[in-house]
């Protein structure tokens, strides 16, 4: 098998939705037996909305999906957070308490629209700005 350069690598990466992303550094920390830091999914996703922000000029690119409520089904919100995130069980459980929080910042709007979509089926209060 053909050794990957960094350069292709991220090329790949960019072509990559943020669920995409996301379930990607869970499949690593699993076959690696390693953490991502929380906040790498967050810069990643910023670096995939960057490449979008080239393409599409004077519409606006970057969404932020902020968690207003986490509603009845409180440990669903909980879980959909950390999929979205990576965050461990205590700092999802942290941001679902402390709402309004946003959960991913300057994402794309499919990323934002499916991350909403993801938290309202669990019974959050969402908001995309």
């Amino acid at each position: 098998m053909a050794k990957l350069t960094q350069d292709e690598l991220l090329a790949q990466f960019e072509e990559m939705t943020l669920i995409e992303l996301s379930e990607f550094v869970k499949a690593f920390e699993d076959k690696f037996d390693v953490t991502a830091a929380a906040a790498a999914p967050v810069v990643m996703a910023g670096g995939v909305a960057g490449g979008a922000a080239a393409e599409a000029e004077e519409e606006k690119d970057e969404f932020d999906v902020i968690l207003t409520g986490a509603g009845e089904k409180k440990i669903q919100v909980i879980k959909v957070v950390r999929e979205l995130t990576s965050l461990g069980l205590k700092e999802a459980k942290d941001l679902v308490d402390g709402t309004p929080k946003p959960v991913l910042e300057k994402v794309n709007k499919e990323a934002a629209d499916k991350a909403a979509e993801a938290l309202k089926g669990a019974g959050a209060s969402v908001e995309v700005k």
